[in-house]
């Protein structure tokens, strides 16, 4: 009986108590774009740019490159395609027109043997800030 009674104190407490996570209609949600590889996988490198083309139509987006992604992002980086998807640099250059926020992380930089100098333009060095100042929204994660 006393646990019947616990159980039917939490279930009010649910109908009562306010959620801490509501949607708002006014604010956009954000999308969390994550690349780790570029020439070595162009498949996920060129889907993960696809994705954030598409999210960037009616969402807040971040792209964030790391680990073997920083190839896809220098100035002297090749222009990589896939199979039908449009290549990097078409998909990059679409993204910055977007307004899309495209970031590299400078510690991955320096162990590729890369420094800001080496960067493609648009390309932002990763702020920690950012990552959570996007979007006012909540915030999706796609991982590549």
């Amino acid at each position: 009986m006393k646990g019947a009674l616990v159980l039917f104190c939490v279930f009010c407490l649910t109908l009562v108590a306010p959620s801490t996570v509501q949607a708002d209609d006014n604010v956009n949600d954000g999308v969390f774009v994550h690349i780790s590889h570029g020439s070595d996988d162009p498949h996920r490198l060129l889907m993960a740019l696809n994705m954030a083309k598409i999210m960037a139509d009616d969402h807040d987006v971040l792209v964030y490159i790391d680990i073997k992604g920083v190839d896809a992002v220098l100035k002297d980086s090749p222009d990589i395609t896939y199979s039908h998807f449009p290549s990097s640099r078409t998909q990059f250059r679409a993204l910055l027109e977007q307004g899309v926020t495209l970031m590299v992380c400078p510690g991955c930089l320096k162990a590729a043997g890369k420094s800001r100098e080496d960067v493609a333009d648009g390309i932002q060095i990763a702020d920690k800030k950012a990552f959570f100042s996007f979007t006012k929204g909540r915030i999706l994660t796609l991982d590549y």
